[in-house]
């Protein structure tokens, strides 16, 4: 064998060790972690029934709102701080989709009216008011709400 085959032979095998070593350094890190997970997972299950407990002792109106679905409480809040007007629009609303799912990177939501006749509809200005509305509600880094007739055609959209 030639001097560079030996070099290059050398220079493989070289790479081979420190790539074995650092795969079976990282295996050892994980395994620690597992077991921590492991144990921190017994004591959860553990602290989990006691703290079930005080979970009881909420009160009502925190346990039905918490059941209640997103458009009961979306329509809840208007109805507690919104002007006549948005009272008045919200009340067409029949769902909201998304509006408990927010991570502030792309939160997206959907509200569903009865109104008819998509963007040229009767549906289109109160679209603008449900949309500041759900704002108003919920608030996000990066959030839209759109807002949609009962045929599904949009209405509108707005940011929260």
């Amino acid at each position: 064998m030639g001097m560079k085959t030996k070099i290059a032979l050398g220079a493989v095998v070289g790479i081979a060790v420190i790539g074995a070593l650092s795969a079976n350094a990282g295996d050892g890190d994980g395994d620690a972690k597992s077991d921590n997970r492991t144990s921190a997972s017994a004591g959860e299950k553990t602290g989990g029934a006691s703290e079930a407990k005080p979970a009881d002792d909420k009160p009502s109106e925190d346990k039905a709102e918490e059941k209640a679905s997103q458009a009961e409480q979306f329509k809840a809040f208007v109805q507690k701080n919104g002007t006549p007007k948005e009272k008045d629009a919200v009340s067409h609303v029949t769902k909201v989709q998304g509006a408990d799912e927010q991570n502030d990177i792309l939160d997206a939501a959907d509200v569903y009216t009865d109104f008819t006749g998509g963007i040229m509809g009767e549906g289109t200005g109160p679209a603008k008011l449900i949309a500041s509305s759900f704002a108003d509600w919920k608030d996000s880094e990066n959030g839209l709400v759109t807002i949609y007739d009962a045929d599904g055609e949009l209405l509108g959209n707005g940011q929260f």
